[in-house]
């Protein structure tokens, strides 16, 4: 059966979703229902050295206002910290906490145990030539830490 270009996109959108939202789901029932894909992004984003709301906002292709307001909410639930910037008394660098490390191992090993699902459903062969494709079209480093900005942004050029 021979797909459009368009089905071929909604069919990887639909794995990402797959994965994703089982993922979602088993941290709740591991104790973490408020987690979110953005806040993986932004708490690896965080890791990676964006230390203030406006870096974080950069990097994730977000407005600051957003970029605020998930800080927000990762500190409110003990994601990340504000602490005081050694070298300036003035200036809160955000941090993620053992909390926010935790969260992460917790999908890390989540989409490990997804992988073996699929691995188990379509052969180990079959999923790695997927894989090996996939890194061939997308480049080894395939998503960046802006793709929940590039997901929400507004194609319409409204604001």
């Amino acid at each position: 059966m021979s797909r459009s270009g368009a089905d071929l996109a909604l069919l990887l959108l639909g794995g990402f979703r797959t994965l994703v939202d089982a993922a979602i789901a088993e941290l709740a029932r591991r104790g973490y229902e408020d987690v979110r894909p953005v806040h993986d992004f932004a708490m690896r984003a965080v890791a990676a050295g964006a230390d203030s709301a406006s870096e974080l906002a950069r990097r994730l292709s977000i407005t600051k206002q957003s970029a605020a307001k998930t800080i927000a909410v990762l500190q409110d639930r003990g994601y990340v910290s504000r602490d005081t910037d050694p070298d300036d008394g003035r200036r809160k660098r955000l941090r993620v906490t053992p909390l926010g490390f935790e969260v992460m191992r917790h999908g890390e090993e989540i989409f490990d145990d997804l992988r073996r699902r699929w691995e188990r459903q379509i052969g180990a062969a079959e999923l790695e030539a997927f894989e090996r494709h996939l890194t061939a079209l997308v480049g080894p480093q395939p998503v960046r830490f802006d793709t929940a900005g590039y997901l929400a942004r507004d194609l319409g050029g409204s604001s």
